[in-house]
């Protein structure tokens, strides 16, 4: 299976460094960036095989961007994960509703993301 090239957006560098360190020891090649908007300047110049998104971020929200990358039909089948400390049942409907494929309530355990992405990377081959 080739090596998955994953994209972290979290405006927090403590979370960045953790998912950073969990995700490369999983054998995946890891970009992070604090905001929507570097996120959309890493994606233009690079490959992303899936994206973790804060849901909380300064400038444009990690759902708002969710939302815009739906509509790009360069970017309608990218997985998004999302993390959120946000639990309510609306919450999690409304990150769906915007095109998220899983989203993560904080604190989270590493291998619950790990898993949750390997799932994410499944399901997008078998639909493409």
């Amino acid at each position: 299976m080739p090596t998955l090239n994953i994209l972290v957006v979290d405006d927090e560098e403590s979370i960045r460094d953790m998912l950073l360190m969990v995700l490369e020891n999983a054998g995946m090649n890891v970009t992070t960036v604090a905001t929507a908007e570097e996120a959309q300047q890493s994606l233009a110049q690079m490959s992303v095989d899936l994206l973790v998104l804060d849901w909380m971020l300064p400038g444009i929200s990690g759902i708002e961007m969710t939302r815009r990358l739906k509509n790009d039909p360069k970017f309608t089948a990218l997985p998004v994960i999302l993390l959120t400390a946000r639990a309510e049942r609306n919450d999690r409907i409304r990150a769906f509703e915007v095109g998220v494929n899983d989203n993560i309530t904080k604190p989270f355990s590493p291998r619950d993301l790990i898993v949750r992405i390997n799932s994410a990377i499944n399901i997008s081959k078998n639909l493409n």
